[in-house]
Parts: structure tokens; sequence; C-alpha cells
């Protein structure tokens, strides 16, 4: 079995900063891209950003320059930094990866369970 599992959220009041981490665990053999996602009430759950294995990251546009995703491979970790906060960041963020598994398996994409992020004053 694998895990993910998310950490780091809470309240903040806008403009401020939060960094969200994220450990895999379980018999892994391989991860490739690793990224984040949110989902607000009310809405559809977006792409906040992603890395791949060798670095590459890919933002969504309302976060760009605000927000920084980077990963240390030897931990299984992946960390998302995020500056000058706004209300509209407000929602449940959830981890993700792809990955296989020791043994007989093929790559799938992983969830964590998420972490809640409020920016409120």
């Amino acid at each position: 079995q694998v895990q993910l599992v998310e950490s780091g959220g809470g309240l903040v009041q806008p403009g401020g900063s939060l960094r969200l981490s994220c450990v895999a665990s379980g018999s892994i053999f391989s991860i490739n891209a690793m990224g984040w996602y949110r989902q607000a009430p009310g809405k559809q759950r977006e792409l906040v950003a992603e890395i791949d294995s060798g670095g590459s990251t890919n933002y969504a546009d309302s976060v760009k320059g605000r927000f920084a995703i980077s990963r240390e491979n030897a931990k299984n970790t992946v960390y998302l930094r995020m500056n000058s906060l706004k209300r509209e960041d407000t929602a449940v963020y959830y981890c993700s990866a792809r990955m296989l598994l020791r043994g007989p398996s093929a790559f799938y994409d992983y969830w964590g369970q998420g972490t809640q992020v409020t920016v409120s004053s």
C-alpha cells in the first residue's frame, strides 16, 4: 500500500505565506510527476502546480509568481510554498503523485486526504 500525507495547512491572513508538505510512503519503486490540486467549496478541483521527475514545473495562471513547487526525491516529498495569499486561495489542498509500486504494477495516480488552507482576516 501507499500513502500520501499532507501537512502545513491552516489559517493565514491575506498577504501571508504558508508552506505545504506532502510525504509519500509505502512500497514505492518510482515516482514520476507530483502535484498539488485544490478544491474550494462549490467549485471543481483544479490543478495548482506540478513538478516532474526532472524538476520541470507547471503552474495555474492564478498562482504564477506567488506559489512555488519543489521536491526532495530522496525523501519522497513535495512542497508548495505559497506567498501573497489571497482569500480566493482558500480551499482544501490535495497532494498527488504518479507512482510505480514495487512488484508487478503499473503507474497510477495517488491522492492524499487533503489539508485545509483558509485565508481570512
